[in-house]
């Protein structure tokens, strides 16, 4: 038997998982709708957009969209195969890896950048 607290503690939890979930799922429906873009192709190309000449370490995108390294690889990979972005060599260290952002990267970006601000507007601040 769970305490109050405890129970209270779970049910928040489980709000919160679902509140993620209706959010992500409304967010990966209308970017791939309007856009051919998923949500993590999303946030890869805004942390690259914001980020310093429209590059980062490719380890550094793993943490941006909370996938694995192979996981994280592949999706580069596909916006690499859509001219979203390219791989570049670190200057400083041959063994660094920089995704950079291409013109279409950047322009498929701000293309999509309302539709993902009105989803969040929509289902983060929807009382329901």
């Amino acid at each position: 038997m769970m305490s109050s607290s405890e129970q209270q503690l779970v049910e928040e939890w489980h709000g919160l998982l679902a509140r993620h979930a209706a959010v992500h799922n409304a967010l990966e429906r209308e970017l791939q709708a309007r856009h051919d873009i998923g949500v993590n192709e999303f946030e890869t190309l805004e942390r690259l957009a914001s980020s310093d000449h429209g590059k980062c370490r490719g380890q550094d995108l793993t943490h941006v969209v909370h996938l694995s390294q192979s996981a994280a690889s592949r999706l580069v990979a596909r916006l690499e195969r859509d001219g979203l972005v390219e791989r570049a060599m670190c200057d400083l260290d041959r063994r660094g890896i920089f995704v950079v952002l291409t013109d279409e990267g950047r322009k498929r970006y701000s293309e999509a950048k309302p539709t993902h601000r009105a989803v969040l507007a929509r289902t983060l601040r929807d009382d329901h």
